[in-house]
């Protein structure tokens, strides 16, 4: 079991969505965060002074998955957010050590769907 989450960009959410869904994976979380990576946010003049540092709006992705959907779960992910731009995002996956899916008490596996 694995838990991925990708952060990406807010107008893309529904063109990953799309593709996740293609991809037979249904269950997810989002949220929107704020952050920044390379790119250090948006520069801006304010009053005459530049400011920088920013924080950007992204969105964040929390997907528990069986191993055998890791693949086409990433696939899925970079196909629906790549722009080839700065800024398209990134995904990271961790093990997953237990799920339990709180209505039927299932363990591991199973409780993921």
């Amino acid at each position: 079991m694995k838990l991925v989450i990708a952060i990406i960009q807010p107008h893309k959410l529904e063109e990953v969505k799309q593709e996740l869904y293609k991809a037979d994976i249904h269950l997810l979380t989002v949220n929107e965060v704020l952050g920044h990576g390379r790119q250090k946010g948006i520069t801006e003049v304010y009053r005459g002074v530049r400011e920088s540092g920013n924080l950007l709006r992204k969105i964040r992705l929390e997907i528990a998955i069986n191993d055998d959907f890791l693949k086409p779960c990433i696939d899925a992910i970079t196909h629906g957010a790549h722009t080839g731009e700065t800024g398209d995002g990134k995904i990271f996956v961790l093990p997953l050590e237990e799920c339990i899916r709180i209505r039927t008490n299932e363990t591991g596996h199973v409780a993921i769907g």
